[in-house]
């Protein structure tokens, strides 16, 4: 490849494209994506050499609280983010509007005492004596958290959430990279052992998420190949969620005369769902961001994504509906994948 001193300097084109704007799955953030591309030229203005790299920022919203002026905030977030065209600035209004209105997204733990339903996160970033998760992740312990995923379940579930508290951290992430066999290990245990508890599930995939939310860390979860054993999964999980629907049904039928034996039924099912769905909307969205590769796209789809995202649509958890539709709006720019919506009955 050939070099280039200073005085080519004058012959490099650089040019930053904004693209999409997202949601973060669970912070009060905007995912802005957007494209670097770098050209060289000769001294005729002809492109040499060329190449376009996509990058994605995350936009924090601190301040964004139930009381807060949405449009003001729209306007701000607009001026100080160079990213996002001013024309945007009604779309940015409108995402505003559905993380001020979403609900809390409760990733829980089997490491909780009372049955306390709160976040994962909130019990590690403020740990309160109802948790038995009373210490705040270290990198410099990461290792000792992983040596806790050859221990029992509820170990398990604490190692991997006390990663999960350190790879929430942007700025922990190519430290984590470097640390081989903590992702070994989460890797393995994702594969063979998921089956142990969703909780277990869904921390360890919410760790990869948190890679899978910027571009340069794609190869990574690629590499590991999590996208292949997350769609094993949510296969695996709506066929269970189908036999639950049939087991309610049949207890209903059985017990239609015993209205507190049906409220029994139903709330034990409900946390259940719950936690499957906790599952489904990371699984989803970590699948969604690597979608952006048209190579892994398709095989999504030879594995019959689009099958199980229509599945999802049966669901009544309104966060994670929207997600499934966005990623079947997404797929549905090819004909193909269109078509396949439609045998399977999704009407546009």
């Amino acid at each position: 490849m050939a070099l280039y001193s200073a005085d080519d300097a004058k012959y490099l084109k650089r040019r930053i494209r904004g693209g999409q704007i997202d949601v973060h799955p669970t912070e009060k953030a905007l995912i802005v994506n957007y494209s670097i591309e770098a050209t060289v030229l000769d001294e005729y203005q002809n492109t040499m050499i060329g190449d376009k790299k996509d990058a994605q920022k995350i936009i924090r919203l601190k301040s964004l609280g139930p009381s807060t002026d949405i449009r003001a905030l729209a306007k701000e977030v607009v001026n100080r983010c160079k990213l996002i065209h001013p024309t945007k600035v009604v779309e940015v209004e409108q995402l505003l509007f559905y993380l001020q209105n979403r609900r809390d997204t409760n990733f829980t733990s089997d490491a909780t005492i009372n049955n306390s339903q709160k976040p994962i996160s909130d019990e590690l970033e403020q740990p309160s004596i109802d948790t038995q998760i009373n210490e705040t992740a270290s990198l410099n312990d990461i290792e000792d958290y992983a040596e806790m995923l050859y221990e029992g379940v509820a170990d398990k579930i604490k190692g991997s959430a006390l990663i999960l508290q350190l790879a929430r951290n942007p700025d922990n992430l190519s430290e984590i990279i470097q640390k081989e066999s903590v992702l070994n290990v989460l890797t393995r245990v994702y594969k063979e052992e998921w089956s142990q508890s969703i909780e277990l599930a869904t921390n360890i995939v919410y760790i990869f998420f948190c890679f899978s939310s910027f571009t340069d860390f794609h190869p990574l979860v690629s590499q590991y190949r999590i996208g292949a054993q997350t769609m094993t999964i949510i296969e695996a999980e709506t066929k269970k969620y189908n036999q639950w629907m049939d087991e309610i049904s049949r207890e209903q039928k059985k017990k239609a005369r015993d209205t507190r034996t049906n409220i029994t039924i139903d709330n034990k099912y409900k946390v259940l769902i719950r936690k499957q769905e906790q599952f489904l909307r990371v699984a989803f969205y970590l699948l969604l961001n690597l979608a952006e590769d048209l190579k892994v796209e398709l095989k999504m789809r030879n594995k019959s994504i689009i099958t199980q995202l229509i599945h999802a649509l049966d669901r009544d958890n309104n966060d994670l509906l929207i997600l499934v539709v966005s990623f079947l709006k997404k797929l549905s720019v090819f004909v193909e994948n269109k078509n396949d919506m439609v045998s399977l009955c999704l009407l546009f």
